[in-house]
This record gives C-alpha cells, sequence and structure tokens, in this order.
C-alpha cells in the first residue's frame, strides 16, 4: 500500500539538511529503483524551486509499503530524523486516485 510521510522540520533547519542530503536522497533513490517511490521533494520556505538561505520547511514522501509499521521503520531510519532536520513526522495511508 502506498504511505504519505510528511516530515516538518525544526527552525533553521537549513545547515542540519546539507549536512545529511547525500544519505537522505541515497535512501530515496533505493525507493525509486525497487519501484516504491512515487514522489518525493521538499517544501520550499518561499514560493522558489531554489529557496536558497530561507531553506525549506519540511519533506514530503509518497512509497509504497507493506504495513504502516513498515513506513514507520523506513521513516524513523532516514538521515534527517538522525540528524534532527525533523520536529515531527506523519504517516498516513495514501490512496492515489489520479493520475
Amino acid at each position: 500500500m502506498w504511505f504519505s510521510i510528511v516530515c516538518e522540520d525544526i527552525p533553521d533547519s537549513l545547515s542540519l539538511r546539507q549536512g545529511v542530503r547525500g544519505a537522505h536522497l541515497k535512501r530515496l533513490e533505493a525507493l525509486k529503483d525497487a519501484g516504491r517511490l512515487l514522489v518525493a521533494g521538499p517544501n520550499p520556505a518561499v514560493e522558489a524551486n531554489d529557496p536558497g538561505d530561507a531553506g525549506v520547511t519540511g519533506s514530503v514522501i509518497i512509497a509504497e509499503f507493506d504495513s504502516i509499521a513498515d513506513a514507520r521503520t523506513w521513516a524513523d531510519a532516514d538521515p534527517y530524523v538522525d540528524a534532527g532536520v525533523y520536529s515531527e513526522v506523519s504517516i498516513k495511508p495514501f490512496k492515489k486516485v489520479l493520475p
């Protein structure tokens, strides 16, 4: 089943994010390569694809897992969690309707 993983950053998270971004993206690439990633990306803090020093306020990932427990285990092991980037991570089942 698909699950949405919605993550909220702590204030001023940009430097923490930059330090572990490569490891974070590597895990997402593994999901993509397995055909289990629908979409993933950050929420810019300003209306711009490149928010620069404004940074981001969180992330959204929609990926396939066997259960919500498996999704939680995967999310809890994210390098952004280990680095203290996220203040909150919410996981919910997701039903893809369109497109």
